[in-house]
């Protein structure tokens, strides 16, 4: 079954998620040609591998704490705390706490 994306005009609740946290997964909240936003899940111990996207990306740390790896550094972001990347930058994830951000990737027009 595919998932149901945002509306335009549909408010989306982003509230942490708190408790129900551990069994919530990653979804796609809405895909236009122009960006595309996720709340994105990642579990305490949990590591999403060194990748790059090609468009400028943007994460909301909603709730918990990650390791966000860069090239030459690493930074850890927490609740509250947002953060941008430009297109092509490699970057990994590591849960420090169970979180959950908003991730946004803005597509190149043309």
């Amino acid at each position: 079954m595919a998932l149901q994306h945002a509306q335009p005009g549909e408010i989306v609740d982003l509230r942490p998620l708190g408790s129900k946290l551990t069994d919530a997964k990653t979804a796609a909240i809405i895909k236009t040609e122009h960006f595309e936003a996720i709340r994105l899940i990642v579990l305490a111990g949990t590591e999403i591998p060194p990748h790059k996207v090609p468009g400028n990306i943007m994460l909301h740390c909603l709730e918990g704490r990650i390791t966000l790896g860069l090239a030459d550094s690493s930074t850890t972001l927490s609740a509250g705390e947002w953060i941008y990347l430009t297109g092509g930058e490699m970057h990994s994830l590591k849960g420090i706490e169970n979180s959950s951000l908003l991730l946004t990737i803005l597509f190149a027009s043309g």
